[in-house]
C-alpha cells in the first residue's frame, strides 16, 4: 500500500468553502481504480494548512491511473480554485504496521 501526502495551503478565509469541496471530490476518489480511501486533515496552529491522505494499492493507481484520468481533472476542478499555492504531494510506504493504544 501507498500513502500519498498532498499538502494543500489554503487562500485565507475560504477555509470551510475549501472543506466542502474535498468532502464533494470524496466520490472522485471512490471510483478511482486502486483507492483504497482518504482522509483530511488541518492544522491546529495554522489554519490554512491541510494534508489529504490517500491510500493506493500502488503508486501507479495514483501517479498513472488517478492522474491520467478525468478524474483527477474532477477533483482539480472543485479544490484548486482554494489553493494559495501549488500543492506538495510525497508518497510513503509503511515500515510496520499501525500501532494502537
Amino acid at each position: 500500500m501507498i500513502i500519498e501526502v498532498a499538502t494543500i495551503r489554503v487562500k485565507q478565509g475560504l477555509e470551510a468553502e475549501f472543506e466542502a469541496a474535498v468532502g464533494k471530490a470524496v466520490d472522485a476518489f471512490r471510483r478511482a481504480e486502486g483507492c483504497l480511501g482518504l482522509a483530511l486533515t488541518r492544522c491546529v496552529e495554522d489554519p490554512s494548512h491541510y494534508d489529504v491522505v490517500i491510500r493506493w494499492k500502488t503508486l501507479e493507481d495514483h501517479t498513472v491511473g488517478f492522474r491520467g484520468s478525468p478524474l483527477f481533472a474532477e477533483w482539480r476542478a472543485l479544490v484548486g480554485p482554494f489553493f494559495a499555492e501549488p500543492p506538495s504531494v510525497k508518497h510513503y510506504a509503511n515500515i510496520f504496521a499501525p500501532v494502537e493504544f
